[in-house]
This record gives C-alpha cells, structure tokens and sequence, in this order.
C-alpha cells in the first residue's frame, strides 16, 4: 500500500513542482531549493546553478524555493524589502507580476496536462465508448420508469444541460444521489418533461469501499467502442479532464453546504489504500487514478488559500487591483493562518480515514 502510494503521490509532485521550476527558468528566476517532501533531507544533491535537489522525509508533497524566498511557502524574505534592483536580480520578488502568476500557474497546469496526456493515450489505445442516449430498459425499482418514462425514449437534457451520450446522464447525476432532476425526453416526435426523483445507491467494490451514488435507474441500447485519432482523443481527454473538474468542485460544494457528510473527504490514508486497490487491478486501473489524483491536486492547488498556490495567485489579482504588493507582514501572516488552514484539514481527513479503515464498534 505504502509502495503503491509512493508510486502515484511521487511522480504527481515531481511534474508539478517542475512546472514551477521550469517556467521560473524561464524567466530567468533562480531556484535555490526542489523539495520532493517535507522536513528532514534523507538524500540530495547541489546542481551547477546552486540548486539543492532533496528528497525529504515526510512524502506529502514538496516545493520548490525560489531566490528572495523567506521559506517554502514562498513567503518573502523582510530583509530585501529596502534591496537594490541589482540585489534582487534573478530572484522571484524581481519578477513582473505576470511571470510570477505564471510561474505559481505552472504547477498546476502542469498536472493537468498529465491528466490530458493519460487520458488521450487511454482513447487511443482502447477507443471511447459510444451509446445513444436512449432507453433501452430499466433496473429495478427504477426513478427514471416510476417517474414515466418508457423503454426507446431518448433524454435529450437534465436540468437544462443537454445530453448527446448515454454516458453522459451518470456523469449529470451520479453527484446527485435523491435529489429531484428535471428529465427532456424525445418521444415519437414529441418533447416531454418530467421530474425525477434520483435513487440513491449504496454499493461496494471487491474491496469493501463504499461508492455513493445517484441513480436514474436506465439502461443503454446499445454500446460499441469507436477507435479515435491523435486529434480526436485531445478533444475526448479534455473533455473528461473538464468533467472531473466538475465533478470536484460540486462535490466540495456539496460537502461545504451539508448536502454529502464530511466523511466522504479523504487524505493520504484513503489515497494510500485506493493506490493499493487500483495496483492490485492492474496497471490501466493505477494509471487512470493517478490521471485523477494529479486532476485533484490541481484543483485543490487552485483554491484561494494562502499557502496554496491558488492563494498566491490571489494575493497577484490584489496586487493588480491596488497596484503595489500587499506588505511583507501581512503576507507573512497570510500565509501563517493559510498554513493552519491546511495542516487542520489533513489531520481532520486524516482521522476521517482512520475511522473509515477502523471502525469503532458499539
């Protein structure tokens, strides 16, 4: 489990913190630190450029520290608030704005161009799926046949969103379980719309996760597997990139608002077991998770939190709008109180996941 989670959190921070590295080169900012994790150094070496490449002993992440850095939250150093321009040459507080949103941009993007590269070489090589968005039969106690709808109509939209693809009406509930949808439905040339009332399915995989879910309760007519070109499975990967997103952010947005309990948030304990179950799977399993857990660090990445780099970027849109940086001290605190923000989340998903792997029993 140890060795799976190592395998996809390792390689994720690698390629994000090179984002940012590599486009600070770009601009000509000096590096002076690439973490891969945090704390104590176990191994590392000094480049030709004065960068220490380290590896560090707590696996949850990393950073790269730039020039003019007062630590690895990039937070910046007091003592060249009053520097001369020759004094700040090559370092990240010399940079114009744009280069250092862009750079703070990098890392993030970055993992979602791995995410887009995994998933173009899965439609590739296996082709995508196609189905018509029509009903070819129920399941049991099916929403979709209580609500009256009938075996040959086509849902055309849910909720106002249309659909083309049978595979796309569990994308528009399957993040909705019991909440009541809006149904367009093609019927013998006529336009019906119907509330459905979404079931709620509780299932679990081979290895006891339990799996939340909304159901329409449809079947497909019929499911065929269409082989896609270099061109085509760029629109195809992101396209699933996007619906990912999507995906994240409303569940968050349902957590935040109570409508999904917080014990569905995970940390590391839960990506730790997942990475095990997927390895275990296979290795097309394991690579499409580790396409979806470099999609949810960049989406967390992005969040306003200070101390995350969606944080940073916040404190450059400030800059922007005031036209002078926010001062050292409040950035410092900022990011401080960012910092508390973050370290409370993990260890709450943390006992999250321990109370999900050891239950206590009554």
């Amino acid at each position: 489990m140890i060795g799976a989670f190592l395998l996809v959190l390792g390689p994720l921070v690698v390629f994000h913190e090179l984002g940012h590295y590599l486009v600070a080169r770009l601009f000509k900012v000096r590096s002076d630190v690439f973490s891969i994790g945090f704390g104590k150094e176990l191994a590392g070496w000094t480049d030709k450029r004065g960068t220490r490449w380290k590896i560090a002993a707590l696996p949850l992440g990393g950073y790269v520290q730039f020039a003019g850095d007062m630590n690895a939250a990039s937070v910046p150093d007091p003592a060249l608030a009053n520097a001369s321009a020759e004094e700040l040459r090559g370092t990240f507080q010399a940079a114009k704005l744009w280069q250092r949103a862009l750079i703070v941009l990098a890392g993030p993007v970055a993992n979602l161009f791995l995410a887009i590269a995994i998933f173009w070489v899965f439609a590739i090589s296996y082709g995508v799926p196609v189905a018509p968005p029509r009903i070819g039969g129920f399941s049991e106690h099916s929403a979709a046949q209580t609500a009256g709808l009938r075996v040959g109509d086509t849902i055309t939209a849910i909720d106002g969103a249309p659909i083309s693809s049978f595979f796309e009406i569990a994308e528009r509930v399957a993040i909705y379980p019991g909440r009541t949808v809006t149904v367009e439905a093609e019927r013998d040339g006529r336009h019906i719309t119907t509330p459905v009332t979404l079931e709620t399915a509780v299932d679990k995989d081979e290895f006891g996760n339990e799996i939340r879910r909304g159901l329409l309760g449809v079947r497909a007519t019929a499911l065929e597997f269409k082989p896609v070109g270099p061109l085509e499975a760029v629109g195809v990967a992101v396209d699933q990139s996007i619906g990912s997103v999507r995906m994240m952010a409303i569940g968050l947005g349902q957590i935040v608002t109570g409508e999904r309990p917080v014990s569905e948030m995970g940390g590391p304990i839960k990506i730790a077991k997942f990475s095990g179950e997927r390895l275990a799977m296979g290795w097309p399993d394991f690579v499409a998770f580790a396409a979806l857990i470099s999609i949810n660090l960049a989406f967390i990445n992005l969040l306003p939190i200070p101390a995350l780099d969606g944080g940073h970027l916040a404190f450059y849109a400030a800059e922007a709008i005031r036209r002078r940086p926010l001062g050292v001290r409040s950035q410092e605190w900022a990011f401080r109180t960012g910092l508390a923000f973050v370290l409370a989340v993990m260890l709450f998903v943390t006992v999250n996941d321990l109370v999900a792997l050891f239950p206590i029993r009554k």
